[in-house]
């Protein structure tokens, strides 16, 4: 499945999509103190919303005259497609680059390195002998 292009979002707007994922729908009253200091207005907030509601980012339910508002894009799907950007953008779409970078820059050890290694290995499933091979018998001897 082909990755999205979602339009760029400023600061302020992703931190407002951050609250919105970490806390779920909420009321702009409950995501402005959710916000770091300094925090925006609450009318700020107010056109924060309105604007990623525009882009895309953001649906709401209304009550009367207020709305709960949520986020329409998942937060596993804008972090694939920023850093697809990032490598993109600045390390020629190489991941391999893009940690030789953050490992100098970070300074890290070899037991550093080396987890970082374990994480990005693929896992294979614990799968008995007899579920990957038709020729052998229940017990993982050939047939």
């Amino acid at each position: 499945m082909p990755d999205p292009t979602f339009p760029e979002l400023t600061r302020a707007e992703e931190q407002v999509m951050q609250v919105l994922w970490q806390h779920g729908p909420a009321f702009v009253k409950d995501v402005v103190p959710a916000l770091p200091e300094p925090r925006p207005a609450v009318t700020t907030v107010s056109t924060i919303i309105r604007i990623l509601e525009q882009k895309g980012f953001v649906g709401h339910e209304a009550f009367g005259r207020t709305h709960r508002y949520h986020a329409l894009v998942a937060r596993d799907e804008y972090r694939r497609f920023s850093l697809g950007k990032l490598l993109g953008g600045y390390f020629g779409g190489s991941f391999s680059r893009l940690v030789s970078f953050f490992a100098q820059e970070e300074n890290l050890d070899a037991a550093q390195l080396e987890e970082l290694l374990r994480h990005a290995q693929p896992t294979t499933p614990n799968v008995p002998p007899d579920a990957t091979d038709p020729a052998s018998d229940h017990d993982g001897r050939p047939a």
